[in-house]
């Protein structure tokens, strides 16, 4: 059987030296094997990305963790992209967060929402510091049920690392979730950690890293399903 091609676009600036991006070819390669799809996934640096025409032949896009980015700007376009043009979506950690600022600033309008990473004393930080820091810990996480999430996993309680320090600002919190972007994830104390957007075929972010299993073996239940996503929008 032949198999299908998919070309991916990997938003974000690689580093080897960061955990998540050596894992998320493996990541890719493993899922893409489980499906007999051939994946091709190209590095999209930040800082080369302002205008469209470098994101359309792509099937699908992942934003990836480390940040800050080199050009938040360009992380936006591509992010807004994906979701203007319902093309498959995954964000995770960094992307997570980038999910949440380019819907606070384009959908919900708040041009002045920020991160407060880049933008501390800014006076609307979407993206806050997280009261306790998760630095290479692992922790369990809850999926909300009928999400595209629990559908991925088949279940509904996993355990996810982390490697991260800012999340979403809780007082901002019910203001970014009463419309099309609805909370598909929390952890034990009920913080958010994935979101996804309900008038999209697939677009997801989390605040973990799922990619990470994939350095041990495992296949990425959210990899896996970004492909088949990404199969069908290509058809």
């Amino acid at each position: 059987m032949k198999h299908a091609h998919l070309h991916l676009a990997l938003i974000g600036d690689y580093d080897p030296q960061v955990t998540a991006h050596q894992a998320i070819p493996l990541a890719l390669q493993q899922a893409g094997a489980v499906l007999n799809l051939s994946v091709r996934a190209d590095w999209l640096s930040t800082d080369t990305l302002d205008n469209h025409s470098a994101l359309q032949r792509f099937d699908g896009f992942w934003c990836v963790p480390a940040s800050p980015y080199r050009d938040i700007d360009g992380a936006l376009l591509a992010i807004r992209y994906a979701r203007e043009h319902q093309r498959p979506f995954l964000g995770t950690c960094a992307g997570f967060q980038h999910v949440l600022l380019e819907y606070a600033r384009n959908v919900l309008g708040w041009t002045d929402a920020e991160h407060a990473e880049l933008a501390p004393d800014a006076p609307r930080t979407v993206i806050a510091p997280l009261n306790c820091a998760l630095l290479e810990t692992t922790a369990a996480v809850r999926l909300m049920a009928y999400t595209r999430i629990a559908e991925a996993y088949g279940c509904m309680d996993i355990h996810e690392a982390y490697r991260c320090r800012y999340g979403v600002n809780r007082d901002l919190e019910p203001q970014l979730l009463e419309g099309n972007l609805i909370g598909s994830a929390r952890d034990a104390a009920g913080d958010l950690r994935a979101v996804e957007l309900l008038d999209h075929p697939f677009f997801i972010a989390t605040l973990f890293q799922p990619e990470r299993a994939a350095l041990s073996g495992t296949v990425v239940p959210l990899v896996t399903a970004l492909l088949k996503a990404c199969g069908a929008s290509s058809k």
